[in-house]
């Protein structure tokens, strides 16, 4: 193997390996990167067995061939180069020779026979916006759990009909739910796909660099999905198992609606989080006529409140809510604009909505804390 790339080609498809490659492995191959060169490009794939990616750039192919090369210390060293053509060489024992202008590495590679071979990518079932798919993401990754024990609740749920598109993700203690209506063309029934939160993160970082109006394609076979877009593909691991029934949960006599200003009552509940029991994150919400109170206390640091004006005119109530909940909600929703805020009682599980969107239908549901 013997090539030449321009270093803004080859850096834009590392960057995105590094989620992928594995940091602190048994296995040591996987902390490498297959390189492959051939029909004048260069082919880079990673892996940690249960995420694989496979993308790669044009370049001056001398000789073909393929090798691995440590991923860590390969992009740290491709980013320190200028903005030159970097010459990649595969000498003997496995070790691959970096050079550009006047500098020169080698580093220790891997024998890329013991490089896991990562599955053929199937023929897509459906295309879908990559704008699209995007948004869904942003704004339902956050509420997927981190717990290992809720295994079915550690990713996003992807819910396909022929006329419509949703996401829908939950830890127990918040549901973010985002629909859009959408011809999804060759698709006939509903088809229903759990999303790991891994792979979730790095879909959105591929999305990133998606052009205007480009498609992703999406497949799977019996135990992974794939997605692909352009010469870039994300290989993940099925999740096994039943979401739950989301629509269980979703209010539905959340009959008491406050419109607030988005950029007022985010920087109000950022000022009363300031001292916010650091364990509870626990910040109240009070209702009383024409106003919301919004205030926290801890008796390590004291009490904080601000008041915002309001349309209502109900009886007074009160209801708690983790403020880091909230946030994330409020941090992903279009800025400026209003926020609708559905409540039903201080027990009850409290909705908002983005009310300036249309494209989108975005609700995002919170359970109450006592405070």
């Amino acid at each position: 193997m013997e090539l030449s790339v321009e270093k803004s080609l080859l850096l834009k498809e590392l960057n995105l390996t590094q989620g992928v490659v594995e940091k602190k492995t048994t296995i040591p191959i996987l902390s490498n990167l297959l390189l492959e060169a051939g029909d004048s490009s260069l082919r880079i794939s990673a892996t940690d067995l249960e995420l694989g990616i496979c993308c790669g750039c044009s370049a001056k192919i001398k000789k073909e061939g393929s090798g691995t090369i440590p991923a860590k210390r390969f992009i740290e060293i491709v980013r320190s180069l200028p903005e030159k053509e970097i010459k990649l060489k595969l000498l003997e024992n496995h070790w691959v020779q970096v050079t550009c202008e006047r500098a020169s590495f080698k580093l220790v590679g891997m024998a890329k026979d013991n490089y896991p071979t990562l599955p053929a990518l199937p023929d897509a079932i459906v295309s879908l916006p990559a704008d699209v798919l995007s948004t869904m993401i942003k704004r339902t990754i956050f509420s997927i759990s981190s717990e290992e024990s809720r295994y079915t609740l550690n990713g996003a749920l992807l819910i396909l009909k022929p006329d419509n598109v949703a996401m829908v993700a939950t830890d127990g203690h918040r549901l973010a739910l985002i629909e859009r209506d959408l011809e999804v063309a060759g698709l006939k029934n509903e088809l229903r796909i759990l999303i790991p939160k891994k792979a979730m993160a790095e879909l959105q970082r591929l999305l990133a660099e998606a052009e205007e109006d480009a498609k992703v394609g999406l497949s799977k076979d019996e135990s992974h999905l794939y997605f692909s877009m352009g010469h870039r593909i994300l290989i993940s691991r099925m999740l096994t198992g039943q979401f739950p029934n989301y629509e269980a949960v979703l209010p539905r006599e959340n009959k008491l609606v406050i419109d607030v200003d988005k950029s007022e009552f985010i920087t109000a509940i950022r000022r009363v989080a300031l001292l916010a029991d650091q364990r509870s994150r626990a910040i109240r919400v009070k209702l009383s006529e024409g106003q919301m109170e919004i205030s926290s206390s801890s008796g390590e640091f004291g009490e904080a409140q601000e008041v915002l004006e309001i349309q209502y005119s109900g009886d007074p109530m009160q209801v708690g809510f983790n403020y880091e909940y909230l946030l994330d909600f409020l941090n992903v929703v279009d800025d400026g604009g209003r926020i609708r805020l559905e409540l039903k009682d201080e027990q009850s599980a409290g909705q908002m909505r983005s009310g300036d969107e249309e494209a989108f239908r975005y609700r995002y549901v919170v359970m109450p804390m006592r405070v």
